[in-house]
């Protein structure tokens, strides 16, 4: 099976926990800046080598064009997350579509069971990307992944906030937006005296 393998020498405790590659893989559209790693033939070798894919084999275009609609359906799974609703229906289906995809299988083990595949290229990727939703749905910890509420932003984030209501990849950034926003609001709302 295809797993995901990490550089023990630069790995730190991530962000997002079990859910880090979760979280990089939703970012790799950068809405505000234009960009997206997933949409390049060439280009996503580079991002799977970034996030512990040793094995990169080319992929064609119809398997990136699917790496971009699980891409885009997690985001609107993480939008569901600011609710605390389940997991809406069409974003289940669109995963179990992925994993079909991804040739997802499980695979029994004396310390319980692995998600896995043995595909490669972007279906692994999806196939990882997939195992690691499917822990963090039965962890809990899938909750507090979240994606920004900035339209022009929906960065991924993980809520580390003790009341799990954390709004923005950052409050310095896009949270300062938004009290801006409001504030100009009000001020225009007021009559003049």
């Amino acid at each position: 099976m295809v797993v995901a393998e990490t550089d023990p020498s630069t790995e730190s405790t991530p962000p997002a926990g079990g859910l880090e590659l979760v979280r990089r893989f939703v970012n790799s559209l950068d809405i505000e800046a234009g960009t997206d790693e997933l949409t390049d033939p060439d280009g996503w070798p580079a991002w799977a080598g970034r996030n512990g894919f040793r094995q990169q084999p080319s992929s064609s275009s119809d398997d990136l064009a699917r790496l971009v609609r699980l891409r885009e359906a997690l985001r609107e799974g993480l939008q569901a997350n600011h609710d605390r609703a389940p997991l809406p229906e069409a974003v289940a289906t669109e995963l179990t579509r992925a994993a079909q995809w991804a040739e997802v299988r499980v695979r029994f083990c004396p310390d319980g069971a692995m998600l896995g595949s043995e595909a490669d290229g972007a279906r692994a990727v999806g196939a990882q990307v997939l195992a690691r939703v499917a822990a963090g749905l039965a962890d809990g910890t899938w909750a507090r992944l979240k994606v920004c509420r900035n339209d022009a932003c929906r960065w991924a984030f993980f809520d580390t906030s003790r009341s799990r209501t954390g709004q923005w990849c950052s409050m310095g950034v896009c949270g300062n937006r938004a009290k801006q926003a409001r504030h100009r609001s009000r001020r225009t709302a007021e009559p003049n005296l």
